[in-house]
Protein backbone atom coordinates (compact mmCIF):
# COMPACT_ATOMS: atom_id res chain seq x y z
CA UNK A 1 0.00 0.00 0.00
CA UNK A 2 1.68 3.28 -0.86
CA UNK A 3 0.12 6.82 -0.13
CA UNK A 4 -1.49 7.19 -3.19
CA UNK A 5 -3.74 4.26 -2.60
CA UNK A 6 -5.42 5.84 0.24
CA UNK A 7 -8.85 6.85 0.41
CA UNK A 8 -11.43 8.15 2.25
CA UNK A 9 -13.98 5.71 3.67
CA UNK A 10 -17.11 5.57 1.26
CA UNK A 11 -20.31 8.30 2.92
CA UNK A 12 -17.49 9.64 4.91
CA UNK A 13 -17.35 13.04 2.20
CA UNK A 14 -19.67 14.62 0.61
CA UNK A 15 -19.86 16.96 -1.44
CA UNK A 16 -21.46 20.64 -0.82
CA UNK A 17 -24.64 21.26 -2.45
CA UNK A 18 -23.97 24.18 -5.19
CA UNK A 19 -27.19 26.26 -5.31
CA UNK A 20 -28.55 28.57 -8.13
CA UNK A 21 -26.56 26.49 -10.89
CA UNK A 22 -29.27 26.41 -13.33
CA UNK A 23 -32.32 24.19 -13.75
CA UNK A 24 -30.60 20.61 -14.19
CA UNK A 25 -28.94 20.88 -10.91
CA UNK A 26 -32.22 20.57 -9.45
CA UNK A 27 -31.82 23.84 -6.99
CA UNK A 28 -31.77 26.52 -9.74
CA UNK A 29 -33.67 29.58 -10.13
CA UNK A 30 -34.60 30.58 -6.51
CA UNK A 31 -32.19 27.95 -5.05
CA UNK A 32 -34.12 26.21 -2.33
CA UNK A 33 -35.44 29.25 -0.52
CA UNK A 34 -38.97 29.95 -1.77
CA UNK A 35 -40.17 32.89 -3.37
CA UNK A 36 -40.18 35.94 -2.10
CA UNK A 37 -40.18 37.19 1.85
CA UNK A 38 -37.53 37.46 4.19
CA UNK A 39 -36.34 33.98 4.14
CA UNK A 40 -35.53 34.98 0.15
CA UNK A 41 -33.51 37.87 0.97
CA UNK A 42 -29.66 37.77 1.41
CA UNK A 43 -28.80 38.32 5.14
CA UNK A 44 -31.97 36.62 6.22
CA UNK A 45 -32.93 36.26 9.79
CA UNK A 46 -32.72 39.38 10.98
CA UNK A 47 -30.74 41.02 14.41
CA UNK A 48 -31.31 39.37 17.59
CA UNK A 49 -32.36 42.85 18.18
CA UNK A 50 -35.06 43.16 15.98
CA UNK A 51 -37.76 40.51 17.36
CA UNK A 52 -41.28 42.12 15.78
CA UNK A 53 -42.43 44.05 18.56
CA UNK A 54 -41.02 41.27 21.35
CA UNK A 55 -38.58 42.34 23.97
CA UNK A 56 -35.08 41.98 21.97
CA UNK A 57 -32.92 39.06 23.22
CA UNK A 58 -30.47 41.82 25.00
CA UNK A 59 -32.78 43.21 26.85
CA UNK A 60 -34.48 39.98 28.50
CA UNK A 61 -31.50 38.41 29.59
CA UNK A 62 -31.21 39.38 33.02
CA UNK A 63 -34.60 38.18 33.30
CA UNK A 64 -33.80 35.00 31.67
CA UNK A 65 -30.27 34.47 34.52
CA UNK A 66 -32.30 35.65 37.51
CA UNK A 67 -31.66 38.05 39.93
CA UNK A 68 -28.14 39.30 40.39
CA UNK A 69 -25.17 37.60 39.83
CA UNK A 70 -24.66 33.89 41.18
CA UNK A 71 -20.38 33.48 41.71
CA UNK A 72 -19.61 30.19 39.77
CA UNK A 73 -17.09 28.33 42.08
CA UNK A 74 -19.37 29.24 45.53
CA UNK A 75 -19.40 25.77 48.11
CA UNK A 76 -22.87 24.85 48.85
CA UNK A 77 -22.59 23.33 52.26
CA UNK A 78 -24.91 20.31 53.75
CA UNK A 79 -26.24 22.20 56.80
CA UNK A 80 -27.06 20.24 60.05
CA UNK A 81 -28.63 21.91 63.12
CA UNK A 82 -27.77 20.91 66.57
CA UNK A 83 -31.64 19.65 67.67
CA UNK A 84 -31.33 16.96 64.86
CA UNK A 85 -27.77 15.69 66.44
CA UNK A 86 -29.59 15.60 69.91
CA UNK A 87 -32.47 13.63 68.82
CA UNK A 88 -30.38 10.52 66.27
CA UNK A 89 -26.73 10.72 68.53
CA UNK A 90 -26.22 9.09 72.57
CA UNK A 91 -23.16 10.48 74.54
CA UNK A 92 -19.77 10.63 73.66
CA UNK A 93 -20.31 9.67 69.76
CA UNK A 94 -17.80 10.64 67.28
CA UNK A 95 -19.85 12.69 64.71
CA UNK A 96 -18.05 12.87 60.97
CA UNK A 97 -19.70 13.57 57.48
CA UNK A 98 -19.50 9.81 56.91
CA UNK A 99 -21.76 8.52 59.97
CA UNK A 100 -24.13 11.75 59.42
CA UNK A 101 -24.55 10.31 55.75
CA UNK A 102 -25.24 7.12 56.69
CA UNK A 103 -27.83 8.56 59.36
CA UNK A 104 -29.74 11.01 56.12
CA UNK A 105 -28.77 14.06 56.84
CA UNK A 106 -27.05 15.09 54.43
CA UNK A 107 -28.50 16.17 51.09
CA UNK A 108 -25.20 15.70 48.50
CA UNK A 109 -22.55 13.69 50.84
CA UNK A 110 -20.28 15.20 48.05
CA UNK A 111 -20.73 18.56 49.80
CA UNK A 112 -18.61 19.74 52.85
CA UNK A 113 -20.60 20.24 56.27
CA UNK A 114 -21.24 22.60 58.94
CA UNK A 115 -23.05 22.28 61.85
CA UNK A 116 -25.01 25.40 63.33
CA UNK A 117 -27.14 26.26 66.29
CA UNK A 118 -30.45 25.96 65.79
CA UNK A 119 -31.68 24.29 68.91
CA UNK A 120 -30.25 23.32 72.26
CA UNK A 121 -27.63 19.78 73.56
CA UNK A 122 -27.56 18.47 76.02
CA UNK A 123 -25.13 15.53 75.93
CA UNK A 124 -21.46 15.67 75.21
CA UNK A 125 -20.36 15.20 71.50
CA UNK A 126 -16.89 14.45 69.51
CA UNK A 127 -17.46 16.69 66.56
CA UNK A 128 -15.70 16.22 63.53
CA UNK A 129 -17.11 18.51 60.44
CA UNK A 130 -16.15 21.12 58.15
CA UNK A 131 -17.22 23.80 59.41
CA UNK A 132 -19.09 24.96 62.42
CA UNK A 133 -21.26 28.24 63.81
CA UNK A 134 -20.16 30.12 66.62
CA UNK A 135 -23.19 29.89 68.37
CA UNK A 136 -23.01 26.11 67.64
CA UNK A 137 -19.40 25.86 69.33
CA UNK A 138 -20.46 27.45 71.95
CA UNK A 139 -23.24 25.10 72.97
CA UNK A 140 -20.85 21.95 72.07
CA UNK A 141 -18.44 22.75 74.39
CA UNK A 142 -20.94 23.62 77.00
CA UNK A 143 -22.22 20.34 76.57
CA UNK A 144 -18.69 18.79 77.42
CA UNK A 145 -18.22 18.16 73.57
CA UNK A 146 -15.31 18.31 71.80
CA UNK A 147 -14.61 20.22 67.95
CA UNK A 148 -12.41 19.25 65.05
CA UNK A 149 -12.64 21.17 61.96
CA UNK A 150 -11.51 19.01 58.48
CA UNK A 151 -9.82 20.80 55.75
CA UNK A 152 -10.82 20.54 52.73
Amino acid sequence: MKLHDLNPNLGSKKQRKRVGRGISSGQGKTAGRGTKGAGARSGEGGHLYRQGGNLPFYRRLPFIRGEGFTPPNQVEFNEVNLDQLSTIFSSNTEITPEILAGVGLLRDSRNPVVILGRGDISIALKVRVHRISAGAKVKIEAAGGTIETIEG
